[in-house]
């Protein structure tokens, strides 16, 4: 190792402080260190921007999901009150169908009833004029056997007339 007459030593540690010395003037000279804070700011600008990004996505999912949910809720209430008015609808309309079938019903059992009565009434009336005329038919026999021809026929006919309105 060579000494100078100063008493300084240049071996590899002079050598290395040296080369370290020039290294950072280089890099202080070409401005890397400003370079790299300046990729690092940046860097950090971009994942405060991703984080925002992000961050607001998120929140806009969220409202989006709040949004669907309470559209989701909307919707199945909606179903429950269209399937409770059908239930009542499908209550009412078959108890109206019951009552027009009841009523339809009644109306024909009136309309028979009227019939039977009515054709009671037409066959007791017949059977009346049947026994009317079958009654004036014998008391025309029974007067005619009984009066003999001697008897004054303008009396025959009053009291056949007499009897068959009072008959009638």
């Amino acid at each position: 190792m060579e000494e100078q007459a100063t008493g300084f030593v240049f071996d590899a540690t002079f050598w290395a402080l040296v080369g370290l010395v020039l290294f950072l003037l280089v890099v202080f000279a070409a401005g890397v260190p400003r370079k790299v804070a300046k990729a690092l700011d940046d860097r950090a600008d971009r994942i405060r921007s991703d984080l925002d990004e992000a961050r607001r996505l998120r929140e806009e999912a969220q409202a989006l999901l709040a949004s669907y949910q309470r559209k989701q809720r909307d919707a199945e209430k909606e179903a429950e009150d269209i399937v409770e008015r059908a239930t009542v609808d499908a209550k009412r309309y078959a108890e109206e169908a019951r009552a027009a079938l009841r009523d339809q019903l009644e109306r024909r059992v009136q309309m028979v009833e009227s019939k039977i009565a009515q054709a009671e009434r037409d066959a007791t009336q017949e059977v009346r004029l049947a026994a009317t005329t079958l009654a004036i038919a014998a008391s025309r026999k029974l007067i005619a056997e009984r009066v003999g021809a001697t008897e004054d026929a303008e009396l025959i006919s009053s009291a056949i007339g007499e009897l068959d309105s009072r008959l009638h």
